[in-house]
């Protein structure tokens, strides 16, 4: 027979363990017992890290398969690296929200909608991603100097420098309203980022690489040993997403939600339920 004090003692320990661990279940009826927040960190750095590498595989696949056998052309390359972009957005937002970007990382940090702690544990992800995928292509198509499909400026590292600031400007401006305003529509958000990448690539392509991503240009860049104005490609897209974020951070005049701030006097408002 336990004691009334080995009934309160095992009572404290059970309650002790409920704080420190979550009990999950899966779908056979298993169970872990584990801190919860590590397995939240966990979770949306895998998913960091898996999106990052489809990004770069796809993307930087069709700029190596279409050097290598022509057969994409420039205009697909654009296709290709808006539509991964869209596709994962939607496969992996909701997990971890779908990042992939170091300077989009940062960005968030600084404007206080993402975990300053979590900086590092995402940028180390997709930093991973993107070397992973460049080794999966490098050794896949067995890639020579020719065909690289990193970032390299065409012209002068100054004009670069400067379509790379503007490009990543348009996307941390896009991403920053329909990401972070309650008022935006928030099903469209892969949709708006992704056609955002497609047309950065169409202008900013033949003449800097179009990188907007520090990630996308230094994961190539290990692989291969082609460090040609790798500087531009880390300096402008964050210089340019930190530009981005201060903008739309600017015009963001209130967080109220658009039912309330369109409450009277307008044609956004609902109908009354009276009427039906």
């Amino acid at each position: 027979m336990s004691s009334s004090r080995d009934i309160t003692g095992i009572e404290e320990g059970i309650s002790q363990s409920d704080d420190q661990c979550r009990k999950i279940t899966t779908d056979e009826g298993s169970t872990f017992c584990t801190s919860s927040n590590v397995v939240a960190i966990t979770q949306k750095v895998i998913a960091e890290a898996i999106g990052t590498y489809f990004l770069i595989f796809v993307g930087c696949g069709t700029v190596a398969v279409n050097k290598i056998y022509g057969s994409v052309t420039f205009p697909g390359v654009c296709v290709a690296w808006g539509l991964t972009v869209m596709i994962m957005v939607y496969a992996v937002g909701h997990i971890s929200g779908a990042h992939f970007n170091p300077a989009v990382t940062i960005t968030f940090a600084i404007f206080r909608h993402f975990p300053y702690k979590q900086v590092p544990l995402y940028i180390l992800a997709q930093l991973l991603g993107s070397i992973l995928a460049s080794g999966t292509l490098y050794l896949l198509f067995d890639v020579r100097k020719e065909a690289y499909f990193g970032t390299v400026p065409v012209g002068s590292n100054v004009q670069s420098l400067v379509i790379e600031f503007i490009t990543s400007f348009l996307l941390m401006f896009v991403i920053s309203g329909v990401a972070t305003d309650n008022r935006s529509i928030g099903e469209l958000a892969g949709i708006a980022i992704g056609m955002t990448i497609l047309v950065d690539v169409l202008v900013a392509g033949p003449v800097s690489g179009a990188s907007m991503n520090p990630a996308r240009s230094i994961g190539p860049a290990l692989i291969m040993h082609e460090y040609k104005g790798l500087w531009v490609y880390i300096i402008g897209p964050h210089l340019g997403t930190i530009a981005g974020g201060f903008a739309y951070n600017l015009i963001r005049f209130t967080d109220k939600p658009l039912r309330e701030i369109t409450r009277s006097g307008s044609f956004l408002k609902a109908p009354s339920r009276a009427a039906f």
